[in-house]
């Protein structure tokens, strides 16, 4: 006689939005078919299971090798917005691996999801840009990136993006990139300098600092060094000298170096103030702010008027000397050389 009987297991975990996967070689294969469906339910449903398998850099592998990158290529033109936004996780996931990267950078996925930049949705945007910040963390993403001619694109997204998050993005990525010259170019040409100059003064500590360490880069060429100067963003930098957040301080301390080796930048740091607020600086807690200090101070040493009044304070210097970072020690060696060098 049959019992009925209630299973001492939980039921299995069933998600109805992810399509099913097959059994062993046949899973990427059978999604990849799905990918390329008519029916808009089951290419979401694909994409959903295809989130979760690329987080194993094996499947990244194999969906690369099967095909996958076009069909998802295709995807990205879907009119559905769910369909992009799932294409575009996708690519971010498989980005975040070696594999996943040089897949990406081989079937020219910069150009590709570069017509999305204007989506309507955030979600879609937000992915595509982790996508290029990825790529730009090795070499041959950041040539690919400037070659593809992104960089003023980029740019001009900056000031156009409403999204903060979306604005970090971009900035991480332009930081990146714009340490090579023809990036740089492009990007001074397309009047990046006032652009990171607002940004400079955001209500958000994360924006502040990456439109900082952005400009640090920019500041690396001459024109980058004039323009800096020319728009007035000096004495900005110096204000964010005393930012609440050290991170800040740092890079607007790294960018008041590089503006101050022309003799324009060096003066106009020392007419906005900015020996005092960098001595302090020399008593922060970490040790990218110490040291980025010290070398803006080396600067501003190299005029006769910031030497003279660098000399009264070589004991501080000293005690930089025994820091325990070897670049600040360093650092402080050569501003002390700097500061006591006679004519």
């Amino acid at each position: 006689m049959a019992h009925t009987r209630i299973s001492m297991y939980m039921p299995p975990d069933i998600n109805p939005t992810q399509a099913a996967i097959a059994y062993g070689c046949r899973a990427l294969p059978k999604l990849n078919e799905e990918l390329q469906s008519e029916d808009l339910r089951t290419r979401q449903k694909a994409l959903m299971a295809l989130c979760d398998l690329m987080h194993d850099p094996e499947y990244v592998y194999d969906a690369i090798k099967i095909g996958c990158l076009e069909s998802l290529k295709a995807l990205l033109k879907d009119v559905d917005p769910m369909v992009r936004i799932k294409t575009t996780e996708v690519l971010h996931i498989m980005a975040t691996h070696n594999v996943g990267r040089d897949g990406l950078l081989e079937h020219d996925i910069i150009v590709a999801l570069s017509f999305l930049l204007n989506d309507p949705q955030q979600l879609c945007r937000e992915n595509l840009h982790l996508v290029y910040k990825h790529l730009s963390q090795i070499p041959t993403g950041v040539q690919s990136i400037v070659s593809s001619g992104l960089i003023p694109s980029l740019v001009w997204k900056l000031q156009r993006e409403e999204e903060a998050s979306v604005q970090m993005l971009i900035l991480d990525t332009l930081a990146a990139c714009l340490q090579e010259d023809a990036a740089a170019v492009e990007a001074l040409d397309n009047r990046v300098v006032p652009f990171l100059k607002e940004l400079l003064l955001s209500n958000c500590d994360d924006i502040r600092s990456k439109a900082a360490h952005a400009l640090m880069a920019v500041c690396i060429p001459l024109e980058g060094k004039n323009q800096v100067w020319q728009y007035d963003v000096i004495p900005i930098l110096v204000h964010l000298l005393k930012d609440k957040a050290e991170e800040v301080q740092a890079n607007a301390a790294g960018a008041l170096m590089y503006a101050a080796v022309t003799t324009a930048g060096k003066y106009a740091a020392l007419d906005a103030e900015a020996i005092s607020p960098l001595l302090e600086l020399l008593c922060s807690s970490m040790s990218s702010v110490r040291l980025n200090a010290l070398k803006a101070l080396t600067m501003l040493a190299e005029a006769p008027e910031g030497r003279r009044y660098l000399q009264a304070h070589v004991p501080t210097f000293r005690i930089c000397e025994m820091d325990v970072n070897q670049a600040v020690q360093q650092a402080a060696h050569i501003a002390i050389q700097v500061i006591e060098w006679k004519p």
